[in-house]
């Protein structure tokens, strides 16, 4: 059995990081690859059903996801990691227990983002009804060597997929 892999894709909410995910689970199902997307609203729906976004309500969301994503990639199915993780160590903690690992940070620029705001987490937030936004009141860490950055705001998630495919296939992750 070939071992899966993952890729967790990381940014600023509404950076185009489920966009994305998306255009990679299509890119890599025309390859014949069925994937499993992790992505964090779903989970956290199932994990924490009444989220307070606290830094150890996180911490322990975070390590559950990569624990999932570990397991399934051990039997080789391919992840997709869906997921702001506000900070640099949860996503560093997937890395050090998933030995097929990239990381994919979706730039964008804050102003976009909040431009978008499909769920309106960033109303809630000037509002006051939200208190724990990732680049309002929460810190966001961006990776420091990410194994590829995408343009949230200028790049085509299409071929934001391909250069993923191609970074996984550099890696011996896929068959060229």
């Amino acid at each position: 059995m070939q071992p899966g892999f993952a890729v967790w894709i990381t940014g600023l909410p509404a950076s185009g990081k489920s966009t994305l995910a998306g255009a990679l689970s299509r890119e890599l199902s025309t390859r014949g690859i069925d994937v499993t997307v992790l992505e964090s609203d779903a989970l956290r729906r199932i994990l924490t059903p009444h989220p307070r976004y606290s830094e150890e309500e996180r911490d322990i969301f975070y390590r559950a996801m990569a624990t999932i994503g570990r397991l399934l990639a051990e039997h080789g199915v391919p992840v997709i990691f869906d997921a702001t993780a506000n900070r640099r160590a949860y996503r560093d903690h997937a890395r050090q227990h998933i030995p097929r690992f990239i990381e994919v940070y979706v730039d964008c620029p804050l102003d976009v983002c909040m431009g978008r705001d499909p769920k309106g987490i960033y109303r809630e937030a000037r509002k006051g009804e939200a208190t724990a936004v990732p680049g309002i009141q929460s810190t966001y860490e961006p990776p420091v060597s990410p194994e590829l950055v995408v343009c949230g705001d200028r790049e085509a998630p299409e071929a934001a997929a391909r250069r993923i495919v191609a970074t996984l296939v550099d890696k011996g992750y896929l068959a060229g």
